[in-house]
């Protein structure tokens, strides 16, 4: 059975941050995913997670400068040291909050960037997080994100994610397949998520085109659901979607996988 876990930046805004895990687990979820903890004590974060008993499955890799636009620091020339520095802040916090897995994002190419260069950063830093995370038990995630709501990502569509992973050959490096990316720059979700099953290690979900709710918009998640439920997909949903309204209101396409 599809499990789900809540995205606390996108869900639950109506309160702050850290009473969305209370409304989170009201609202019969799971497990919580978000981009970033880092503004937050881990011990903090792990009470609310304890209280509530709810699972922490993922968040992102410190991913630059947020405000300014970077979008992550993995295929940047330069930042090394500094992608390697936020392997260890990850760690850190994944240890607190006993998360199994993070995201590494990789970057926006600027104008002019040589694409090569990029890429043999991307693998040299994807490489040293792998081994590095490995220590540690926890799987890396790489997810390709579409050009129309990050123009210049590094990573766009699927097959180059598990190119990469078959490059490099670190067995706890996966996909995260984030269905509404993949839906806007390739189509076909169910055919492509079947060609790479084996190499999907966490989904997330939103409506298409304006990432609301999965009960709208051209895709139809109602079906994914249940193909998901007998294909015996064990991993996570993440439900990274922005709320039409209000969060609790817009849940009537959870109310049958909800926990209780």
């Amino acid at each position: 059975m599809p499990r789900f876990a809540a995205n606390l930046t996108m869900m639950f805004n109506e309160v702050p941050f850290m009473q969305r895990f209370e409304q989170a687990a009201g609202q019969g979820f799971e497990a919580v995913e978000y981009l970033f903890p880092y503004a937050f004590d881990t011990e903090e974060v792990a009470r609310e997670l304890k209280r509530h008993d709810l699972k922490q499955v993922l968040f992102n890799l410190p991913a630059g400068d947020w405000e300014a636009g970077e979008r992550g620091l993995a295929a940047l020339p330069g930042r090394e040291r500094e992608f390697r520095d936020s392997v260890e802040t990850a760690i850190r916090y994944a240890r607190a909050l006993n998360c199994p897995r993070v995201h590494a994002m990789a970057g926006v190419a600027g104008e002019g960037a040589d694409i090569q260069t990029m890429q043999d950063t991307y693998l040299d830093n994807i490489r040293f997080a792998a081994r590095r995370l490995q220590e540690e038990g926890i799987t890396l995630l790489l997810e390709p994100i579409n050009s129309r709501d990050m123009p210049g990502y590094f990573l766009n569509y699927q097959h180059e994610a598990h190119e990469i992973i078959e490059t490099l050959g670190e067995p706890n490096v996966q996909v995260q397949m984030d269905f509404y990316h993949t839906q806007i720059m390739e189509g076909d979700i169910w055919k492509t998520f079947e060609e790479y099953r084996e190499g999907v290690g966490h989904i997330q979900i939103a409506g298409v085109p304006e990432r609301h709710e999965p009960d709208t918009g051209e895709v139809n998640y109602a079906w994914l659901f249940e193909q998901l439920d007998r294909a015996g997909f064990e991993g996570w949903l993440g439900c990274e979607y922005k709320p039409r309204s209000d969060t609790a209101a817009g849940l009537g396409w959870f109310a049958s996988w909800r926990r209780g």
